[in-house]
């Protein structure tokens, strides 16, 4: 049996890409290994700066105002990106779906691979599950892979920190604005 290489990995590889961009060619093809994803093609320059435009179009998914508008631009990407499933046994890995034609440039892969994964996350999920972090200070983005569909945060140091500032906020409302338990400079 062959898993489906449009689950997380794809959308977990775009988060990381937006969140951290490439440094070089170098960098992409080894995130890419790290995913699982076999490119078929070597990774280019051309194909560095496709991605990264690539990206651009799927941050503006995330940062929709509402779910027909996500729809929308995702619809969009799938359009550009994507094709009709087909069967195929490339490099002998065993049969499985592909969205997109074979020996495609290694930009156009990635991009079939984030755009049909996030759609297969979001139809399968939730539309609400991708976004950017809640915490004030931070724009990094999210994909929500939870049980329960709540994640508002990036990270766990995110989400923690946001905890400790907002604990901070209601102890210095309740102590009429004096920090509880610390002695202030100068008293």
């Amino acid at each position: 049996m062959h898993l489906n290489p449009y689950g997380q990995d794809p959308l977990a590889l775009a988060v990381d890409l937006v969140n951290r961009p490439c440094a070089d060619t170098a960098d992409l093809e080894q995130r890419c290994a790290g995913a699982g994803f076999l490119l078929e093609r070597a990774v280019g320059e051309a194909d560095l700066a496709a991605v990264r435009d690539f990206l651009i179009g799927w941050a503006e998914v995330i940062d929709s105002p509402d779910e027909p508008t996500r729809a929308a631009r995702l619809n969009a990407l799938l359009a550009e990106y994507s094709g009709p499933p087909r069967l195929t046994d490339h490099a002998g890995t065993g049969w499985h779906l592909h969205y997109r034609p074979d020996d495609l440039p290694a930009h156009r892969q990635i991009a079939a691979l984030v755009a049909v994964g996030t759609a297969l996350h979001l139809t399968g999920r939730g539309m609400s599950r991708l976004g950017r972090c809640a915490a004030r200070d931070c724009t990094h983005v999210y994909a929500d892979f939870s049980r329960n569909g709540r994640q508002r945060y990036c990270s766990s140091v995110c989400g923690n920190r946001d905890a400790v500032r907002r604990h901070r906020v209601r102890a210095a409302r309740e102590n009429g604005g004096r920090e509880s338990g610390r002695a202030l400079p100068g008293t």
